[in-house]
């Protein structure tokens, strides 16, 4: 058998891998057909992630696609760059990377020009009609692609004085509206909307396919697929995810809220082998954090490590009870999570090619606390992640032997119990005062997913050292100091992405940070120790940082109950934005000696039906392309799919 093939490529400080769905071969007939039609449906949304991230997010997609699929002529050094920045927009669904900040080709505009003229001559279709009409073209696109000052910020959260945070942000949420504009108004349409204003007058333009009765909204055509995707897996599915799926076919097709909350409500109710996640999800590409944006998964239960996940779900009253905030704050009776780790088989918009370790969902606050939630931990993720990571960051950044041994042992276990933690205990726990009229979201808007994520964050490392938490996990201390000292170690680790100005911009990476330098600055408990001209972040006393973590969270989840804006704006000004520059200089030299990419994208498996001379399906095949420009072209009906 021959070894297996993870890291594909470099582009950049991207690593291309080949995920592998171990298991898939496993699962019974209506289950693989399911995920077939599941996963076309997923890929028909695509391109609306692209619309979403920028207006011209879609243009420029087709206009680098078809450069490369008529290449004849193109000088190869000009073709290469091309290729290069294609395939991270690929990577990234549009032009902005690390940090929410765009990035610029390594081409120039006159190089664009030329290879777009030879490529219109060997017959790309761009809507033009002459060399002129591609040039006007062009030059309407030029800042958008070339000038990184020009709409710099995906989401901009955090704007200077007397900037928007609508204005000041690149995405395609809205269009000739501020913040300002909409203080009086109510969206019908919070999640699957573009606002815009239009004769004076302010609007939603609603993604949806439309019925007799509802008039078609954006992207009609391509959800009209996802539908018929859907439809065309019904026949495949249980009865209590065909419930779910139906809701959600008709949420595709009016955009009505109240029929996403029906499909929340019936998805999270049930178990399947074979789980989806489709529609507009999370609001992170948001600087209010209202729109959603499209994503689609589909993933199946990874038996071989499941067990943890499910044991941990059970004991959730235990855990919320054991949480260190004020009791007002902690549910009295918890719905178990449905928890699971899954291997993904495909992940579309805001789920890939760059894709996370887990999720908790859904994230209206009134569900999870009347039916509970669902959390996903992704174990083929993180597995390829960290072959293809193989220790590099943990043997350049931890000061001594002993902590790199520390990590050689436990951290894989660490790692997935916190991403556990993180999505089955950490987002579904607490309750808010009953003095909120409201998600509170509205009311700590664009803080409010940094202060959710570092919650959940917490929560991992609060419970990390509980009796139960070991006894299910089965665990000693030293996993919980491994993760401790891996999550004070990653805060420099993860700077090497901020690769220019002194702010981060990602809600994540804020969660993260605020952590680590509310702990540095309250309880000492993580020192700065300089070495042979290297820094390093060092845990000097674990009790007492698991004290501040205490303190932290309950910080936190009196602020989310009580919608408190000030404490949140406080909080996350102080400790969440600003980064150290010098050290991120040394850090970014430090991870290019050792080769570190900052981002993983996902070759995904490609799934075939196999049918009989009659047209009956008798199997589907699972495949591993390892290519991702054949890939990311077959998604884009560019080149046949195999």
């Amino acid at each position: 058998m021959n070894e297996r093939k993870y890291l594909l490529e470099k582009v950049g400080k991207v690593a291309i891998v080949q995920l592998y769905a171990d298991g898939f071969e496993d699962l019974g007939l209506n289950e693989k057909i399911l995920a077939y039609y599941l996963s076309g449906a997923a890929l028909a949304g695509r391109d609306i992630t692209y619309d979403q991230v920028h207006r011209h997010g879609l243009e420029i997609k087709n206009l680098l696609e078809e450069i490369v699929s008529h290449p004849q002529g193109i000088g190869e050094k000009i073709l290469e760059k091309i290729t290069s920045y294609l395939k991270l927009f690929w990577a990234f669904n549009g032009n902005y990377g690390t940090n929410s900040r765009k990035f610029v080709p390594e081409f120039s505009f006159e190089d664009l020009l030329t290879a777009s003229k030879i490529a219109l001559s060997n017959g790309a279709i761009w809507g033009v009609k002459d060399e002129k009409a591609l040039v006007e073209k062009l030059n309407r696109l030029k800042r958008t692609i070339f000038d990184s000052e020009f709409e710099p910020i995906l989401a901009n959260k955090s704007p200077k004085e007397g900037e928007d945070v609508i204005t000041a942000s690149a995405n395609n949420y809205y269009e000739g509206v501020s913040s300002k504009d909409l203080e009086n108004f109510e969206e019908k349409y919070p999640l699957n909307s573009k606002v815009v204003k239009k004769d004076g007058k302010i609007i939603e333009q609603v993604y949806r396919a439309g019925t007799d009765s509802i008039p078609a909204g954006l992207y009609a055509e391509q959800l009209n697929q996802v539908i018929d995707n859907l439809e065309k897996a019904l026949p495949y599915a249980k009865e209590g995810q065909g419930e779910a799926l139906k809701h959600l076919i008709r949420y595709f097709k009016t955009g009505d809220p109240k029929d996403f909350e029906k499909y929340n409500i019936s998805w999270v109710k049930d178990n399947p082998t074979v789980e989806t996640i489709n529609g507009f999800i999370e609001t992170y590409n948001d600087a209010r954090g209202a729109k959603g944006e499209y994503e689609g998964t589909i993933s199946f239960v990874d038996k071989e490590t499941n067990q943890v996940m499910q044991d941990l779900a059970i004991f959730a009253q235990y855990f919320e009870d054991k949480s260190p905030w004020d009791e007002k704050y902690k549910k009295k009776k918890i719905n178990p999570p449905v928890a699971n780790a899954v291997n993904m088989l495909l992940g579309i918009g805001g789920a890939g090619p760059i894709t996370w370790l887990g999720v908790n969902l859904p994230n209206a606050q009134e569900i999870r606390e009347a039916y509970g939630s669902k959390n996903l931990i992704l174990s083929n993720v993180t597995d390829v992640t960290r072959k293809v990571e193989a220790g590099k960051a943990t043997k350049e950044f931890a000061l001594t032997e002993e902590e790199v041994k520390l990590d050689e042992l436990y951290g894989a276990k660490a790692d997935l119990l916190h991403t556990a933690i993180h999505e089955i205990l950490g987002h579904g726990s607490g309750k808010v005062s009953e003095k909120l009229k409201s998600d509170p979201k509205e009311y700590l808007r664009e803080y409010y997913s940094t202060l959710e994520e570092a919650k959940a964050d917490l929560m991992a490392l609060w419970h990390i050292f509980d009796d139960k938490l070991m006894q299910i996990a089965k665990i000693d201390k030293k996993c919980g100091e491994a993760l401790y000292r891996y999550y004070a170690r990653m805060d420099l680790v993860r700077l090497r992405a901020v690769k220019e100005g002194d702010r981060l911009e990602k809600d994540h990476a804020r969660g993260r940070h605020m952590i680590v330098s509310y702990l540095r600055d309250r309880t000492k408990a993580i020192e700065t120790v300089q070495k042979d001209g290297k820094v390093y972040l060092v845990v000097k006393d674990i009790n007492e940082m698991r004290k501040g973590v205490g303190e932290l969270l309950s910080l936190i989840m009196r602020i989310k109950a009580e919608g408190d804006y000030q404490e949140a704006k406080k909080l996350v000004e102080k400790y969440g934005i600003k980064i150290n520059p010098e050290w991120r200089d040394q850090v970014i030299k430090r991870a290019e000696v050792i080769d570190l990419p900052d981002h993983y994208a996902l070759v995904m498996p490609n799934l075939s039906l196999v049918k009989d001379k009659d047209g009956n399906i008798t199997d589907v095949e699972i495949s591993y392309p390892q290519d991702f420009m054949r890939q990311q072209l077959e998604y884009s009906g560019k080149i046949p799919n195999r």
